[in-house]
């Protein structure tokens, strides 16, 4: 039920961000020198929507932990970083209607959500467990190094922006202050944990909604800075980082759709 809620929600306020993003305005919670930040953070929540939708689908928490936590450090994170610069919030800072009212409407539902994400967890990991399902299809050898590196760099990234805003934000391509820092962190760090604890799984039977969840997160975000491509600094260093990152996630996700295909398909009996 968390997760189709914060699906739903998802597709509605991350489409939202991100289509007004792509016309090159400046909307969302508080108020942000460029357009691309809101739009990477519309197009994530877009892009996880169709693997939220599939975790209701799952027999078992080990087959959706590797969705289910991420999403838990986005509403918990997204939640703290808005109080936190409780002050950038339109709410508080004042300004045209709509804004003002998106902002009170995106603090009140992260506030719900992340009650909801948290009495979720504690139910599930006060519940006692039952015994794994055997592995199906453990990740191959060759896998676990690039998915230590691509997870490693999300995260490390995501936690920087979330510990010294003031320093890691200039490292970012674009313009963005420090609740956009911030934010961005927060979804840096979500991603990390996710490809960290699919490479701690090691199985790809326990990823399905994660293997939806990543190429779209992919896909999304690089539709949005493909048509906000001239706010970018392509030629530095993080940019051209932001770009093999970015195409890590797609390229873990195919290979590990086409990979457990292969795992689950019939084999023809001797």
């Amino acid at each position: 039920m968390l997760a189709t809620a914060v699906a739903v929600v998802s597709v509605l306020v991350g489409g939202l961000l991100a289509a007004v993003a792509l016309t090159g305005h400046v909307f969302g919670a508080w108020r942000s020198p460029e357009s691309l930040t809101p739009g990477l953070i519309g197009a994530a929540m877009l892009g996880t929507a169709p693997g939220l939708f599939t975790v209701g689908r799952a027999r078992a928490w080990h087959e959706v932990r590797t969705l289910v936590l991420p999403l838990a450090v986005v509403l918990l994170g997204l939640f703290s970083v808005s109080v936190l610069n409780a002050g950038h919030l339109y709410v508080a800072r004042g300004g045209s209607v709509v804004p003002v009212l998106f902002s009170l409407g995106w603090l009140f539902t992260l506030g719900v959500l992340c009650v909801c994400a948290l009495v979720a967890l504690a139910w599930q990991y006060l519940t006692p467990a039952e015994p794994l399902r055997p592995r199906v299809a453990p990740l191959p050898g060759w896998s676990k190094p690039a998915l230590a590196v691509l997870g490693s760099a999300w995260l490390g990234i995501g936690t920087g922006l979330l510990a010294r805003p003031g320093f890691w934000a200039d490292f970012v391509p674009w313009s963005v202050g420090r609740p956009d820092a911030q934010a961005l962190g927060v979804w840096a760090l979500a991603l990390g944990v996710g490809v960290l604890g699919a490479l701690a799984e090691d199985d790809l039977g326990r990823t399905g909604p994660a293997l939806i969840a990543l190429p779209g997160t992919a896909v999304t975000v690089a539709v949005v800075l493909a048509c906000r491509a001239s706010a970018v600094d392509w030629t530095s260093g993080p940019g051209l980082c932001l770009v093999s990152m970015v195409a890590g996630l797609l390229l873990a996700g195919a290979a590990g759709r086409a990979l457990l295909a292969k795992a689950s398909a019939p084999r023809p009996r001797p």
